[in-house]
């Protein structure tokens, strides 16, 4: 049996039959307080959902989770920053309507909320990093141009490896 404390437990508590059920878990919500119980590992998986769910992610979005290669990070925009004011901050990662926001996320792949003062990022591993270098690049002034250029070269990079190294093409190349 976990405890965790969430400052919002509004979608927890909408979704908790979903959750339950999905998660394979017993979930009670008291308060801030919510208690998961089940085994051990559905706990713990259970409990990253929960804080992506808290973080501000949609339900739907957050058992996303689930699936082995997805995970979830926060970013602190004020670790990265010396501005005391993170609304300027803020709204160069979110952009004019959106517009940043949405193609980081689909440049990367992932799905991003901005908070108060963190970003949460939602995604495969790979997909998650680059685009927290890019938001982090974002975050210390780098233009949004640079950061969707980086993302377009960790797609392409990606792409080539999933590919493999192309040595048996090669071979067949100089033997044919």
């Amino acid at each position: 049996m976990e405890t965790l404390l969430f400052e919002r437990t509004g979608e927890i508590r909408r979704t908790k039959d979903e959750l339950e059920q999905k998660l394979g878990v017993k979930i009670t919500v008291v308060g801030r307080k919510v208690t998961i119980e089940g085994d051990a590992l559905e706990e713990y998986e259970a409990s990253i959902i929960l804080d992506a769910i808290s973080f501000g992610f949609s339900a739907k979005k957050a058992l996303a989770l689930k699936e082995e290669d997805m995970i979830f990070r926060k970013i602190p925009i004020r670790n990265f920053t010396r501005r005391k004011d993170l609304r300027e901050v803020k709204s160069r990662i979110i952009g004019s309507e959106g517009k940043t926001k949405k193609t980081v996320e689909t440049i990367a792949g992932c799905q991003l909320v901005i908070q108060q003062n963190s970003v949460g990022v939602i995604g495969s591993s790979e997909a998650v990093d680059a685009a927290e270098t890019a938001i982090v690049n974002i975050i210390k002034g780098s233009k949004q141009a640079n950061a969707y250029q980086y993302l377009e070269r960790m797609n392409q990079s990606r792409k080539t490896h999933e590919e493999g190294l192309g040595l048996k093409e090669k071979k067949r190349n100089e033997n044919g």
